[in-house]
């Protein structure tokens, strides 16, 4: 059972915090405005690309990547196709992947690899690969990582990876929040160069802003009551968390979250956009899971016993509430089968802030249950 005593004693946190979970979470806007200085330095703004590319293919290892592609996916809408190129291999290590590109993939498709490692020899494989027939390589990686040195130059364009001050490549940690948007900004940045997405300098310092201002709502001194990271840490206590999302950008959100609930906390977590979420999850709701499951057996002992998973919505939505929306029908079916909803909808902005403004939130929510997983009362 979660430690509720624990969310509302900052120095408890600190010292829960071995891996600095909470710093990467805050770092977040941060790391952004050094991820663009980095691609401004690499000469990404400078381009001067003949076209949009027929195809975006995105390579890389890792949660942080994963999510890079699914968003990348969700922008870009209907300007490209975005594929993700999954690794192949006998382990999840660096010297086991391997990507290849599709038959089809040529001089008009631009390849985006991105990593928080560096040292896959695959992804350096992938790149000479692509460079051989004519695709554009673009990688944000660790400076003077083996990726790093492969592609600068050669075969294409790389962006050194955003890090914080104390970190150094040795040191990088692939789980911290913050990973993403060093990933992410500079690929930003590039789409919107050639076409595919908006993302000016403008929007960027705007959601650097809201992804600063987040942190600050969902710091460790906030307390539970009116910290909306910690409220839904608290909440998904002992819960099986059935994330359902509304809207292009809510669903990589809510994607990454059930990812990082698994990376960090050990949690598992089912993520489905609505409407499809409601017959996908229904049996969830109807079955062992439900928050009314087993009625009957109140006087049972429940002191040696593993308290069960009860199923808890999570909707996440970026669209203004009104017009169409599944979410009066989200909330009737989980009220009907008992089961609790935790919602989570953005302050106004662009879609770039709202994304942010959900991914904030829900890194900061898994990391509170991480270290509550973690922690060991005196």
């Amino acid at each position: 059972m979660l430690d509720e005593s624990l969310l509302d004693d900052p120095e408890a946190l600190a010292r829960a915090d071995r891996r600095g979970l909470l710093r990467g979470a805050a770092e977040a806007g941060a790391r952004l405005r050094t991820a663009a200085r980095h691609a401004a330095e690499a000469g990404v703004a400078e381009l001067s690309p003949e076209g949009r590319p027929r195809a975006v293919l995105l390579a890389g290892s890792g949660t942080a990547a994963t999510g890079v592609a699914d968003l990348i996916g969700a922008l870009a809408g209907a300007s490209a196709p975005v594929t993700r190129l999954h690794p192949t291999g006998v382990a999840p290590a660096a010297g086991a992947l391997r990507w290849a590109l599709p038959g089809w993939a040529g001089s008009v498709d631009l390849l985006l690899v991105a990593t928080t490692d560096g040292s896959e020899p695959g992804l350096a494989l992938l790149a000479e690969q692509a460079y051989r027939r004519g695709c554009s390589v673009v990688a944000v990686a660790p400076e003077r990582s083996p990726l790093s040195e492969a592609v600068d130059g050669t075969h294409g364009l790389v962006v050194p990876m955003a890090t914080a001050p104390h970190e150094t490549y040795e040191e990088i940690q692939t789980a911290s929040p913050s990973e993403l948007w060093a990933l992410f900004t500079p690929l930003l940045v590039l789409l919107d160069r050639v076409g595919l997405l908006e993302a000016p300098p403008e929007t960027l310092t705007k959601v650097a802003d809201r992804l600063d201002h987040t942190a600050e709502r969902c710091g460790p001194a906030i307390a539970t009551y009116s910290n909306p990271a910690k409220t839904l840490a608290a909440e998904l206590a002992d819960s099986l968390p059935l994330i359902w999302t509304e809207g292009a950008g809510a669903a990589p959100a809510g994607r990454r979250f059930a990812a990082v609930l698994a990376e960090l906390a050990g949690r598992p977590a089912l993520a489905a956009e609505l409407p499809e979420a409601l017959p996908a999850h229904g049996v969830l709701l109807a079955g062992d899971f439900a928050g009314g499951a087993d009625p009957d057996d109140f006087f049972r002992d429940r002191v040696e016993e593993q308290q069960a998973l009860r199923a808890r919505v999570v909707l996440l939505r970026d669209r203004p509430v009104g017009g169409l929306s599944a979410a009066p029908a989200a909330r009737e079916l989980a009220l009907s089968h008992d089961t609790a909803i935790s919602e989570l909808e953005p302050e106004e902005g662009t879609d770039l802030e709202s994304i942010a403004e959900l991914l904030a939130v829900t890194d900061f929510a898994a990391v509170y249950l991480a270290l509550a997983a973690s922690h060991t009362p005196k």
